[in-house]
């Protein structure tokens, strides 16, 4: 099986390292660069989230920007918090189990976890309590999605660059295989084998019913085996006008991708029953490029979106210093702070190891 798995990475670009999707459109951002004469322009796209959402910046904090209405019920807690203080905060804000929990500065879906009693997030905390943790109210809508959307500071309206639909990693029971089997001779959930087993380590050996549908994580990230399926032909003015609408009670945020969960399209269309999971700034993705089903989608026309969206982030920083007499941050003290957040993100790493 594991070489099965190594040889599909290697053959499929959408498994591919991330490096292999932004060294190559390195060339293109410091020519960019030579034209601000700064390194760090791109940190004034989004003044309100630190540094213009870099991956340094409060996920709990950033969140914050999306009316109450479209944004999940969540607590931030602290580094060993203790959990009478932790139960408070939960009550408080009346979310009930399940619930989802993550770390409050987090990448690809690392420690990102369901949680479905007390006694699995105490021992959900125990193990993390070196980090800041978001607890956050699960959301039931059925479907989700990624809405890559930015805005150039002197325009009124936005576009949708990209939309990504997700879908969530299942198999179907044939009513004689383990749970176990149907993974490991399903095309995509073999990938993800080792991480399953965590998370059905009770239900490896059942047998699930014929035609029974089992979803395998519900967590809508790539590093969960979720798909991302290319949805921009859903892009439309009517969806680009409900996220002007949004956009313009979030102020400070131009550009990024918005993670959303929602009933159905045709009420996302008119900005109803949806809830915002994460604000995502200059990191972001347009996560579409990752679905190598569509015959026109390949390697190359991955590097061109990444490569545009540079240019995008160049208008917009210029835009934004040319409005508010901004000025970027020191090349060096930048050094810094990614040196900090390197160190960090080797810890979740661990952490998520250990899980």
């Amino acid at each position: 099986m594991k070489i099965k798995s190594i040889f599909t990475k290697l053959t499929q670009w959408e498994y591919w390292p991330t490096p292999m999707f932004y060294i190559p459109v390195l060339p293109y951002a410091f020519y960019k660069a030579i034209g601000f004469k700064s390194l760090t322009f791109f940190l004034n796209v989004n003044p309100a989230i630190k540094n213009s959402g870099d991956g340094t910046d409060s996920k709990y904090e950033t969140l914050q920007l999306a009316p109450k209405k479209h944004r999940p019920k969540s607590v931030l807690i602290s580094v060993n918090e203790d959990f009478n203080t932790v139960k408070e905060k939960i009550n408080n804000n009346e979310i009930s189990y399940p619930l989802i929990a993550k770390p409050d500065l987090g990448f690809r879906g690392l420690l990102v976890k369901k949680v479905d009693s007390e006694n699995e997030l105490i021992n959900y905390l125990h193990k993390n309590n070196s980090v800041e943790i978001i607890i956050q109210e699960y959301i039931a809508y059925p479907k989700e999605c990624g809405i890559f959307y930015y805005r150039l500071p002197n325009n009124d309206k936005g576009k949708i660059t990209s939309i990504t639909l997700k879908k969530f990693l299942s198999v179907f029971g044939d009513g004689k295989s383990t749970l176990s089997e149907l993974i490991l001779a399903d095309t995509r959930a073999f990938l993800y084998y080792e991480l399953l087993q965590n998370i059905h380590k009770e239900n490896m050996f059942k047998i699930p019913l014929k035609d029974e549908k089992i979803v395998l994580t519900v967590i809508g990230n790539h590093s969960k085996g979720t798909q991302f399926i290319n949805g921009n032909h859903l892009i439309s003015k009517e969806l680009e006008a409900t996220f002007d609408n949004l956009n313009k009670q979030m102020d400070g945020w131009f550009y990024g991708r918005l993670d959303v969960k929602y009933q159905s399209f045709e009420k996302l269309l008119k900005g109803e029953d949806y809830k915002i999971l994460e604000i995502n700034g200059i990191l972001a993705e347009p996560t579409h490029i990752y679905d190598a089903s569509v015959p026109t989608s390949n390697y190359f026309t991955a590097l061109k979106a990444i490569k545009n969206n540079w240019k995008i982030i160049s208008l917009i920083a210029k835009q934004n210093r040319e409005n508010h007499k901004l000025t970027s941050p020191k090349a060096i003290n930048y050094i810094k702070q990614m040196v900090v957040l390197r160190k960090y993100s080797k810890k979740i790493i661990a952490l998520n190891d250990k899980n």
